[in-house]
């Protein structure tokens, strides 16, 4: 079975294509990340002509518009970017994510610094000019920057949106897509979306209940907008207690006396910060596996990704 398409900056894996030589290898995403996801590397310097080594390059602003230059030079690489990236960017189509090296003025997300006319940095609210057009290209696909991939809520929230992505991708989108398909991807996920933003639950939901009503292709595109910008809102414990509460209510046969007094304590203390998620989360999928419910079954929030990836030990 292959892994998930993920695109990555090509210094993440370790091969030695920054400017000076060197690489940013992630043990995370080679020992880790690799498991699951088939990393297709681009480093768009280097593939836009630019050599290892090279002179560093950074963003300028001038009245005309961004530039991509050499920082001690004149040097402007800018049409070589836009050519390469133009080129490359309908092959990047059959991707669920990407993983961008930081602070890059080619891959940065966000935060990059952007210099004047004269090289002098005027603000640091900047894009990589690929990641930029990546995202401009891309606007559903999860993208995040390797560093913030230290952060375990941060972490969680991206490899969540890269599996939930990849079910569109495979079951609802393009010739996949049916009014069938659509209610049964919007069944798997209610309970992940509830958790993330009740708000654009609520939303969605009577978005299906009438699908005659006007072309399914534009129902589909602005469900799974709203679906994947709700699924980027950070869930908190108060929300999580919710849903699991919530799910407990599809359980009465299956948990009795003891069993959903520990369950309920286990509930109570994630959400007093006192136990990880995997604590009360394990509790529901063992009731789960006795007497199977079978809307529980469906519910891609009691597994959203593979257990070895240990997430949920640490959010």
């Amino acid at each position: 079975m292959s892994g998930i398409p993920v695109g990555i900056s090509t210094c993440l894996l370790g091969k030695e294509v920054r400017h000076d030589g060197g690489h940013k290898h992630s043990r995370y995403c080679t020992e880790v990340l690799s498991r699951h996801f088939d990393f297709r590397p681009i480093c768009p310097e280097l593939e836009a002509g630019l050599g290892v080594p090279r002179p560093a390059i950074h963003l300028r602003e001038y009245p005309e518009g961004m530039r991509l230059t050499e920082s001690k030079g004149t040097a402007d690489h800018t049409d070589a970017m836009q050519d390469f990236t133009s080129g490359i960017m309908p092959e990047l189509a059959d991707l669920r994510g990407y993983i961008l090296m930081a602070k890059s003025p080619s891959c940065g997300m966000a935060r990059i610094k952007v210099h004047n006319p004269e090289g002098q940095v005027m603000r640091r609210d900047g894009q990589g000019m690929f990641a930029e057009a990546l995202m401009r290209a891309y606007p559903l696909m999860p993208v995040e920057e390797e560093g913030r991939l230290n952060d375990d809520a941060l972490r969680e929230n991206f490899i969540e949106r890269v599996f939930a992505y990849d079910d569109w991708m495979q079951n609802v989108a393009g010739e996949n897509l049916t009014a069938k398909a659509l209610i049964e991807f919007h069944t798997r996920h209610k309970f992940q979306l509830l958790a993330h933003s009740e708000k654009i639950y609520r939303q969605l939901g009577p978005m299906l209940s009438d699908l005659k009503s006007e072309a399914l292709e534009s129902v589909a595109s602005r469900y799974i907008e709203g679906f994947m910008e709700g699924m980027t809102k950070q869930v908190s414990r108060g929300s999580h207690t919710n849903v699991m509460q919530h799910l407990m209510g599809y359980l009465r046969d299956a948990m009795k006396g003891e069993d959903r007094k520990v369950l309920i304590e286990q509930i109570e203390a994630y959400g007093r910060g006192e136990v990880p998620l995997i604590v009360p989360m394990t509790l529901l999928r063992m009731a789960q596996r006795r007497e199977p419910a079978d809307y529980l079954q469906l519910q891609q929030y009691l597994s959203p990704y593979p257990d070895e990836l240990g997430l949920r030990n640490k959010v």
